[in-house]
């Protein structure tokens, strides 16, 4: 005889935007962290339109003004384009905010921001946080922590090698 499992398992519905809150167990992962990426996203850049930034911007300017040391531009672009929307983005972005004189390279050929770019990432940065104060309303940080475990956790398992599939249908 099978044993049971730990948890009860939920068959998978069809992804439906409307599921009532006793459905919600049965609808797909994938499907409602693609909606939420979507929609946080064009919020976020959205926004950043309305200043002239891009969110590939921000993120090159919080890179390297986060980093331990400053990043040589090979750095920046291999480390950054895993979030891309395609593999020469990073390197556009570093040669605008170049041109806009938020970066500079030193002497020693690595990438640090100029006065003008570290003001400009705090005021970014001010706008993200006012950004996430209105996707984060009414969802507390248990909620928000319990929600990122629970997803980290589905990660792990999604790349988990251990097991094959068993290919039947």
């Amino acid at each position: 005889m099978e044993s049971q499992p730990d948890t009860p398992r939920t068959d998978q519905a069809p992804a439906d935007p409307a599921a009532t809150d006793d459905l919600l167990a049965t609808q797909p992962v994938g499907y409602w962290s693609g909606l939420a990426h979507a929609a946080v996203t064009r919020r976020l850049r959205d926004t950043m339109a309305r200043v002239d930034v891009t969110q590939p911007q921000y993120w090159v300017l919080n890179h390297v003004r986060y980093r331990p040391e400053a990043p040589s531009r090979r750095e920046v672009v291999d480390e950054l384009t895993p979030l891309a929307d395609g593999p020469h983005e990073i390197g556009r972005v570093i040669d605008q905010l170049t041109h806009r004189g938020w970066l500079r390279l030193d002497a020693r050929r690595r990438l640090a921001l100029t006065d003008d770019g570290e003001a400009a990432r705090a005021r970014l940065r001010a706008l993200v946080s006012e950004q996430r104060a209105v996707v984060h309303e009414g969802v507390s940080d248990e909620e928000y922590v319990a929600a990122l475990k629970v997803l980290r956790r589905m990660i792990a398992n999604a790349e988990r090698e251990d097991e094959e599939p068993t290919g039947r249908v």
